[in-house]
Formats: C-alpha cells, structure tokens, sequence
C-alpha cells in the first residue's frame, strides 16, 4: 500500500513501520465499508476518545495510534492541518528500572552456555539496545582498536562503543566454538538471532539467579547506564555512548542513581 511505501521511502524502521501499520490497521476495522479519507477531524477526535475511554489504551500505546493515523492524513493525503487540535495523553514519566550491580554479577555468574553469557554480558558491558545487539556483525568488531561499531541505533545513527577489556577473550573462545558466518549471534539453522530468543535468555538467568525485579533485557543497558553514573562518568560520555540524540533522555538516569545521594549528609548532622 501506498501508506507502507511512503513509510520506506522515509527510511522509518522496521519495527516503527510494523507498529504503525497493525495501529493504522485497528482504525479501519472499526471503520468496517466507510472510506477512511473521509474521516473529519471531529471524527478522528471521537474515534481517539473511544480508544481511551472504552478500549483504555495506554498513553504509549495512544501515541502510537495517533502518529500512524497523522502519519496517513499528513503524509499519504496531504491534509496537514488536521491534527493540530488532536490533544495527546501526557506520557507517564516512568525512571528507568536497572538492576543491581551485585544481581548483575549474580545473574551473569550463573550462566553456563558460552553463547548465552556473552550476549547478556556484551548487552550489559557496552548499554546495547538489543536490537543492536543481534545486528551485530562479526566485522563490526575491532579487536585492535577494542572497539565495537553499532550500526544504525534508535536514532539512525552508526556510534563506537568500547569493547571491555575481560569479554575479549570471551569472545574469541565462543567464535572458536560457535563459528558464526556473518552475524556474531546467530540462530541454531543460521542467520539473525531472535530479539524473542534474546529476552528468552535473559528472563531464563534472572530466574536462575532468583531475582524477581520485573525488567526486561533492556533492564541491562538502563543498569549500563545507571553504573556509570554512579562512578562518575561526565553525562554527556554517557550520551554518546548510548546513542541518545537528546541529553534529555540521558538526564533520567541521573534520577535513579542515588548513591551521591545517600552520601549527602544533612547539615543538621554538621551542627
């Protein structure tokens, strides 16, 4: 369709193109026969509040309803203006859940498969997304410089990441072993491992290690984030190393480290 092509054309992600299409998707199902190009922005409105107030859709899933449906109207019909009255749900301001560097090192010191200890680790060792993770290549590591290129992150854009210095030779005693072809982790038949299959593995180690936090994979690279705060590394290093686009985004972190803060004393005690 044209609303897909156009998607493409304007380089969006597989993922954003996916959500926005099975988003769009649920719109015309309550449409049933009626043409959606002749949806007012009255209409839109109604439909939006009954997603709300009946479905009780969350703010996150909200905006992805709205950004494909404006995505279509904006950009498919051309119709700019129609979503300038639209109001959005305030996203909730949630801080990042990150993992104990004690559990970290529990849960990773638990792990018994190669394959599946070098992933958690470089996922935690380097903050990667991992989306990044499994699209890593075996070229994009460079062992001489210690260095691992992240193709084409959140932001679209390639950044460096240090190598840490103990997975190295980790990571060749699993090439060794595995003999990956083209991406460094791969599935049983070949190609791409699974993002699914990668959050399988971290879920199966939390479990092993008993720590019963509710945090998905991405728990690792908040953790990544979070620690190196703690141990003082200047804010915008952090920036760059996670591939953030906006201080902003790096600036949470620095609400969930509270080790400076419990070493504040209160000027009471001083008296």
């Amino acid at each position: 369709t044209r609303f897909v092509e156009l998607l493409k054309l304007k380089a969006y992600s597989q993922n954003t193109i996916r959500t926005y299409s099975c988003e769009f998707i649920q719109l015309l199902k309550v449409l049933k026969q009626h043409p959606v190009e002749d949806l007012s922005g009255e209409k839109l409105r109604s439909y939006f509040l009954y997603c709300t107030d009946q479905l009780k859709l969350s703010e996150n899933l909200m905006h992805s309803r709205i950004n494909a449906v404006k995505f279509y109207f904006e950009q498919v019909l051309g119709r700019e203006k129609m979503f300038i009255d639209i109001p959005r749900p305030k996203k909730p301001s949630l801080l990042p859940k990150a993992i104990s560097r004690r559990d970290v090192k529990k849960m990773l010191d638990l792990v018994e498969n190669p394959k599946h200890r070098l992933l958690l680790k470089m996922c935690y060792g380097m903050g990667l997304r991992v989306s990044e993770l499994v699209n890593l290549k075996i070229s994009d590591i460079d062992s001489g410089n210690m260095l691992v290129l992240v193709r084409r992150g959140k932001g679209k854009k390639d950044r460096y990441v240090g190598l840490p210095e103990t997975l190295l030779p980790e990571l060749r005693d699993y090439y060794k072993e595995y003999r990956p072809a083209v991406y460094l982790f791969e599935g049983q038949s070949g190609g791409q491992y699974a993002v699914r299959s990668a959050q399988l593995v971290f879920k199966a180690a939390m479990t092993k290690a008993n720590i019963n936090k509710k945090v998905g994979i991405h728990g690792l690279r908040h953790s990544y984030a979070t620690h190196l705060i703690e141990q003082g590394t200047d804010i915008r290093f952090v920036q760059d190393l996670l591939g953030h686009n906006n201080i902003k985004t790096t600036m949470i972190y620095t609400a969930v480290t509270d080790h400076a803060k419990r070493n504040i004393k209160s000027p009471l005690d001083s008296l």
